[in-house]
C-alpha cells in the first residue's frame, strides 16, 4: 500500500526510548516555576506528553498533532488528557500557557521567524517555550537521501520534497532574545546503538525523514528507493563487530522564557 504523508504511530514508536530521551533532557532544563497549564504541540503518540506530565504532575496538560493516527495512539495511551488534531502552523489558541513543549516537530513547520514569535506570545509571563529539533541535515543519512532522490527515475516527482530549512543556535538566540527574559540554546549529539545494522537505520528514518519521499512513490518505486537507500546506509554506517550500528544524531535545544 502506498504511504501517505500522515505520520504513523507504530513506525515512530519502534525506537521510542531513543526518541524520548531528548525530551526528558529538554524538560530537565525548563526553569522550576509554577506551571499550571502546559501543552505538547506535535505530541505524536503521547510519549513526550507522558514525559511532560511526569515532570509536572500538578499541571493541566494537553496535546495536539496534525496526524489522526498519532492522536488516536496518544488518546489510548493517556486517556486522562485532552488531545486534538490541529495543524501547528494555523494553531489559534491564545493561551496563556505556562509551558509550550515542541519536541521534534517544528523542523517540519515553515516560517520560523513568524512561528516562534507567535508561540512566545501565547506564553504567560514567566512561561517557557521548550523546543527540541533534529539538527542532522548534514549527516550521512540525509546526504545520501538527497543524492538518491535526485538520481533516479523518481527525480522529477521528488524535486522539492527535501526539507531544506535550517538555522543554527545563533539565529534562534538572536530571534528570541529581544522577546524573552531568558534564552538557553544548546546542541547535543546522541549516539544511538541500533541492533540490526543498516536495516535498523532505515527503519529509524522510515518513521521520520523518509516518509515525505516514499509518499510520492508507488509500491515498486518505494521498494527500489529503499533498496538503494539501504545499500548507501550500509556504506555510510559500518556495523560494529556485533552487528550494531552506532547512529550519531545531533539535536538542537531551545528553552525561551518570557
Amino acid at each position: 500500500m502506498k504511504l501517505t504523508t500522515d505520520w504513523h504511530a507504530k513506525q515512530y514508536a519502534m525506537f521510542e526510548n531513543e526518541r524520548t530521551r531528548p525530551v526528558r533532557d529538554l524538560l530537565a532544563a525548563v526553569p522550576a516555576t509554577d506551571v499550571r497549564v502546559a501543552v505538547d504541540i506535535g505530541c505524536g503518540p503521547g510519549n513526550s506528553t507522558e514525559a511532560l506530565a511526569a515532570r509536572l504532575p500538578g499541571a493541566a496538560v494537553s496535546g495536539l498533532d496534525n496526524s489522526p493516527d498519532m492522536i488516536a495512539a496518544a488518546r489510548q495511551r493517556l486517556p486522562q488528557f485532552r488531545f486534538d488534531v490541529v495543524d501547528i502552523s494555523t494553531w489559534q489558541a491564545p493561551g496563556p500557557y505556562d509551558l509550550i513543549l515542541a519536541n521534534a516537530v517544528l523542523q517540519w513547520v515553515p516560517d520560523h521567524e513568524r512561528l516562534f514569535a507567535s508561540l512566545v506570545k501565547k506564553l504567560a509571563p514567566g512561561g517557557s517555550l521548550a523546543v527540541q529539533m533534529p539538527d542532522n541535515l548534514d549527516e550521512p543519512a540525509h546526504r545520501v537521501l538527497r543524492e538518491i532522490a535526485a538520481d533516479g527515475p523518481w527525480a522529477p516527482r521528488l524535486a522539492g520534497v527535501e526539507r531544506t530549512m535550517r538555522y543554527g543556535a545563533e539565529w534562534y538566540y538572536a530571534l528570541l532574545e529581544p522577546q524573552c527574559a531568558r534564552v538557553d540554546v544548546w546542541r547535543t549529539v546522541y549516539h544511538h546503538p541500533l541492533a540490526g545494522g543498516a536495516d535498523a537505520v532505515v527503519e529509524w528514518f522510515k518513521g521520520s525523514s523518509l516518509r515525505p519521499f516514499l509518499a510520492e512513490l508507488d509500491d515498486a518505486g518505494q521498494a527500489a528507493f529503499l533498496q538503494r537507500y539501504r545499500d548507501a546506509i550500509a556504506r555510510a554506517y559500518p556495523a560494529l563487530a556485533d552487528g550494531t550500528v552506532l547512529l550519531p544524531f545531533p539535536r538542537l535545544f531551545i528553552v525561551a522564557t518570557r
